[in-house]
């Protein structure tokens, strides 16, 4: 007969504890990933969220899931500090990394939120973030939310008006279909790489921002972003000028159309366009290519 606590009774307990973290660990990523924007601080995020668990009687917790996601959400709250601190001293424009459909997880292609809205998302709280990702992304309830973070449902729900109303004043909903981004995104890569200036200015809209992120590591990136037709069309014709030994491949990145550039060694950066309203013309061109942010990304040159 074995005893609580003897060898074989604690391994049934890790084994048990191991199962339901592997059940819920593609939620707690599309979760954290969303609230964070990084990989890397996604992973370590779960890996402290395992810590957390892996001690836990699971017998005392009537929802699992339910307390994964507070563990999570709540250590990712905690990881923001550190992450802020990193983007104050980064070089150039900030952009989320980049998470390639074809190499994420099944809840995360379900879930993953567009490169645009999580650039607007970076503009939130904290705290202001993480309920909006539970709530619209994850439609968890106000009364969830509260038992998450500590707070009361009638403070959630004015965290949730205020990151609804702050996130509509800058990304209004639109409804573009995919065809009609794929569409665009394949006029926009062929103007820009047939050096066909005119051709990128009618599909760049007037107020346009090219966003480049290189991290002070890729000569793709820049100091500061650039707006403004006319800039932004020349500066990506320049860009393209000397590329012919890039493969452009098609990738679905955040669940949207994307071009990704591989030179012989791997990807060398993911372009992510943001349409305007309209559906027709392009107002934010997002181009990530710090290498440490493209280690997820699969080659696939071969497909």
């Amino acid at each position: 007969m074995t005893m609580p606590g003897t060898e074989r009774d604690g391994t049934k307990r890790d084994d048990r504890a191991s199962e339901v973290f592997a059940r819920h660990r593609e939620l707690l990523f599309s979760i954290v990933y969303n609230m964070l924007g990084t990989v890397g601080d996604t992973e370590d995020v779960l890996q402290e969220t395992w810590l957390a668990w892996s001690g836990k009687d699971l017998e005392q917790i009537e929802n699992h899931r339910a307390y994964l996601a507070r563990i999570a959400v709540n250590q990712a709250l905690a990881h923001q500090s550190a992450l802020r601190r990193r983007k104050e001293t980064y070089l150039g424009p900030w952009l989320p990394e980049p998470l390639a459909d074809d190499a994420a997880e099944p809840a995360v292609r379900g879930e993953s939120v567009s490169i645009a809205m999580l650039v607007v998302l970076e503009t939130l709280t904290p705290l202001e973030r993480a309920v909006f990702v539970l709530h619209e992304v994850f439609a968890y309830r106000h009364t969830e939310i509260a038992d998450m973070i500590d707070r009361s449902p009638a403070a959630v729900r004015q965290i949730a008006h205020r990151a609804r109303e702050h996130v509509q004043a800058r990304r209004p909903r639109a409804r573009i279909d995919r065809r009609t981004h794929q569409a665009v995104t394949e006029r926009f890569v062929a103007a820009a790489f047939g050096g066909d200036l005119g051709g990128l200015m009618e599909l760049l809209a007037p107020d346009v921002t090219l966003w480049p992120d290189g991290g002070g590591k890729s000569a793709v990136g820049g100091p500061r972003p650039i707006r403004g037709r006319d800039k932004v069309a020349r500066t990506i014709v320049a860009g393209t000028r000397h590329n012919e030994d890039l493969e452009l491949r098609y990738r679905q990145v955040n669940g949207e159309p994307s071009l990704v550039l591989f030179s012989e060694e791997g990807p060398v950066a993911v372009m992510v366009l943001g349409l305007a309203a309209d559906g027709e013309h392009v107002d934010d061109v997002y181009i990530i290519s710090n290498p440490d942010k493209l280690a997820t990304i699969p080659d696939g040159r071969d497909d």
